[in-house]
């Protein structure tokens, strides 16, 4: 049975941002981090809640915790890509690449396209 995280609030998926970007951090190195950041004390309580969720974990280091992502980077953004695709897209993966698309026509290189289209093409032949 797959283990269920509770979901993450804007504040709480910033800091996870930060941590998977830096590996690992305090709570002072990620308020650092942090656009807009709230008090020490809030940053704390955060890290804490996403502790108690099972997103982080501790070690201590002399008088400070630094904390580490539990979850590993692709698990994670596969989890949120689920996330989204329910929330947003009707669980429709078509709606997400022509969104993609609409949004990144401009910036996508043939050789991105390129790319896209041949996983395309391999999940066709797998069954995917």
């Amino acid at each position: 049975m797959k283990e269920k995280r509770p979901g993450l609030s804007r504040r709480e998926r910033q800091i996870m941002d930060i941590l998977y970007q830096r590996g690992r951090g305090s709570a002072a190195e990620v308020r650092e981090g942090m656009e807009d950041a709230p008090s020490y004390s809030a940053v704390r309580a955060m890290l804490r809640v996403l502790e108690e969720k099972g997103h982080v974990a501790h070690q201590e280091e002399g008088l400070k915790y630094v904390y580490l992502p539990t979850v590993k980077r692709e698990r994670a953004k596969r989890s949120a890509l689920k996330h989204v695709l329910d929330t947003f897209f009707n669980d429709s993966p078509e709606q997400v690449v022509a969104a993609l698309l609409d949004v990144s026509s401009a910036r996508l290189k043939r050789e991105e396209l390129d790319r896209m289209a041949q996983m395309i093409e391999k999940a066709k032949k797998e069954g995917r």
